[in-house]
């Protein structure tokens, strides 16, 4: 069984080290899943028409509840918990080049990680973005339109309909964030894949991107995944408690082989 040290050490003396996130590190935080025992999908099938292209352009009554449940999402009083963090403290120690991620919930920018590193790749819930103009503008300046009184807003530049700015299903990821993180996860000496299924694809493709370039994949998550047999190592638990063990170990490390190597001191940033 390969041991945090021995991770800790791949990623110390690794040239790119990428982190894929997925929904189990922020579950933590208090934001449920969608497809776990517990998941918002699993309790409310139904909940997943809402977030289908076809179903939220073509029914008002959709996109009126859409909004209700956008106002009401447990994002705008969750904090960034400590895996958040130690994704944060890795990046500031220089090992960490590139954070791919497939939550939509703006955790990590709450918890300091560089917008430069970062590919929200299913898009995020803190934007409105106008399916007709591509008009984007802040989430919160949209929902107080829907909490005086507005139940399906339009977009103010061109009256056509608005959404949050993430990837439904039947609308496409963003080429260009896909291309960037499908080029980091190829030339990746180390990826981690952190409270992710891996079953959602193309994202899913990322870890066997990195296999096939010659790189290792680390596993961690509290549940199995289809890739863990391939993986180079899996360690099992909860990412609040297991991220920041390797993180300590990795700057542990690199304090013993390099003298003078510290982490920056965090910023507090607001969710």
């Amino acid at each position: 069984m390969t041991t945090t040290a021995e991770v800790a050490r791949w990623i110390a003396d690794a040239r790119s080290v990428v982190a894929l996130t997925g929904a189990g590190i922020s579950t933590e935080s208090g934001i449920p899943d969608f497809r776990g025992p517990d998941g918002v999908w699993t309790r409310d099938p139904r909940a997943e028409r809402l977030s289908n292209i076809g179903y939220y352009v073509a029914d008002p009554r959709i996109r009126r509840e859409a909004w209700q449940r956008r106002a009401d999402h447990p994002a705008w009083s969750a904090r960034a918990n400590p895996g958040h963090r130690a994704l944060v403290d890795l990046e500031r120690a220089g090992r960490l080049d590139v954070l791919v991620t497939q939550n939509i919930d703006g955790l990590h920018l709450a918890a300091g990680t560089s917008m430069a590193r970062l590919i929200e790749i299913h898009g995020t819930i803190r934007e409105t973005a106008c399916l007709t103009c591509g008009d984007r503008r802040p989430m919160r300046e949209t929902l107080q339109r829907v909490r005086d009184g507005d139940p399906d807003p339009a977009c103010l530049g061109c009256g056509g309909i608005l959404k949050s700015a993430t990837i439904s299903f039947g609308q496409n990821l963003d080429p260009g964030l896909l291309a960037r993180a499908e080029s980091a996860a190829a030339r990746a000496d180390v990826l981690l894949a952190v409270g992710t299924s891996l079953s959602v694809y193309p994202v899913a493709r990322l870890p066997e991107l990195t296999l096939a370039g010659g790189g290792r994949v680390v596993i961690l998550n509290a549940e199995p995944t289809p890739l863990d047999a391939s993986g180079h190592a899996v360690l099992a638990g909860r990412a609040g408690e297991v991220l920041p063990a390797l993180v300590d170990a990795v700057v542990t490390r690199m304090r013993g082989t390099r003298p003078g190597v510290h982490v920056a001191s965090r910023p507090t940033v607001e969710p």
